[in-house]
C-alpha cells in the first residue's frame, strides 16, 4: 500500500522493517490520515512473514513525534460515557500484532506519542531525545499516556511527568536511569542501532520469538487492560472544553527545565 504519513521500508533479507512517521514539518504530529495509516501497516505485518521484527521512528531528526495534531478535528458522542480517541489503535499491540517492535526516538516525544512508545518492546534513544506530558498544562487528563508510561517507569516518575506538564521534560539519560530507554546513542545513530538489535532479533525462530513477545505482554495485560477503561471516563470527566484548551495553548509560557 502507499502511505503519505507513514515511511515503510522493508528489508527481505533481514527480515526487519522500518517504519518512519513521515511529517517532519509537523514534528511527526499524528492527524486523523496517518493514525488510519499505522493501524493499516500494523495490520498488514500481521500478513507479511517476510517482516520478523520492526522498528519505528520519526522524520526530521527534531521529534520522534508530538502526539495528535492540533488541528485535527476528532467530532465527540454527546454521551459523557463514551470518548472517541484516534490515537488507541496506532500501536502494534492494539492491532494484535506480536511481532517485536523497537522504537527509535530522537528529538521531542510527547503526549500521544506514548500511545507508540508504550506498545513497543524496548526503546533506544539519541542523547538528544526528550519526554514530556503537556496535557495538564492545557487542561486535559493524561489517562491512556500515564497507562502506558506505568508499564515501563516507576511510578513516581510517571507521576511527576505527567503533573508537571511543560514545565519539565525528561531528558534521554533520566529516561535511561528510569528504565524508560535501555540504550542510548549519539545523535544519528539511535536507528542503526535498533535496526542492528532487530536484526538479531529476526535471525531467531519466528515462533520463539513471537511467544516470548506475548508472555512478556502477558505479565501486564491484565493490569493494563483494566486501567485503559477507566481513561475514557476520565478523560471525559476531566477535560476542559476545546476552546479552553486552545486558549491555554495560545497562552502557553515558553521555557521549561531539564532533568
Amino acid at each position: 500500500m502507499a502511505y503519505s504519513g507513514v515511511r515503510v521500508e522493508r528489508d527481505k533479507d533481514s527480515g526487519v522493517a522500518v517504519v518512519t512517521l513521515d511529517r517532519p514539518g509537523r514534528h511527526n504530529a499524528v492527524d486523523l490520515a496517518m493514525a488510519e495509516e499505522l493501524t493499516a501497516v500494523w495490520r498488514e505485518f500481521r500478513f507479511d512473514d517476510t517482516v520478523r521484527a520492526v522498528v519505528v521512528t520519526g522524520a526530521g531528526g527534531k521529534a520522534f513525534c508530538t502526539g495528535i495534531d492540533r488541528s485535527a478535528v476528532v467530532p465527540q458522542p454527546s454521551s459523557p460515557y463514551s470518548v472517541d480517541d484516534p490515537l488507541v489503535r496506532i500501536g502494534p499491540k492494539a492491532n494484535d500484532l506480536w511481532k517485536p517492535v523497537i522504537a527509535a526516538v530522537r528529538g521531542l516525544a510527547c503526549g500521544g506519542a506514548f500511545y507508540l512508545l508504550g506498545e513497543a518492546e524496548f526503546l533506544i534513544a539519541a542523547e538528544d531525545a526528550v519526554f514530556f506530558d503537556p496535557h495538564t498544562s492545557y487542561g486535559m487528563v493524561s489517562a491512556y499516556e500515564s497507562v502506558y508510561m506505568a508499564m515501563r517507569m516507576p511510578f513516581g516518575e510517571v507521576a511527576r511527568t505527567a503533573l508537571m506538564g511543560t514545565a519539565e521534560r525528561l531528558s534521554a539519560r533520566r529516561a535511561y536511569e528510569t528504565g524508560l530507554v535501555s540504550e542510548l546513542t549519539p545523535p544519528g545513530e539511535e536507528v542503526p542501532a535498533a535496526v542492528r538489535c532487530a536484526e538479531v532479533i529476526a535471525s531467531y525462530p519466528t515462533g520463539a520469538v513471537q511467544g516470548t513477545v506475548r508472555a512478556v505482554w502477558s505479565a501486564k495485560d491484565a493490569v493494563r487492560a483494566q486501567a485503559l477503561a477507566h481513561a475514557p471516563q476520565l478523560v471525559t470527566l476531566g477535560n476542559l472544553p476545546p476552546e479552553r484548551q486552545a486558549e491555554l495553548f495560545a497562552a502557553r509560557r515558553a521555557g521549561f527545565r531539564l532533568r
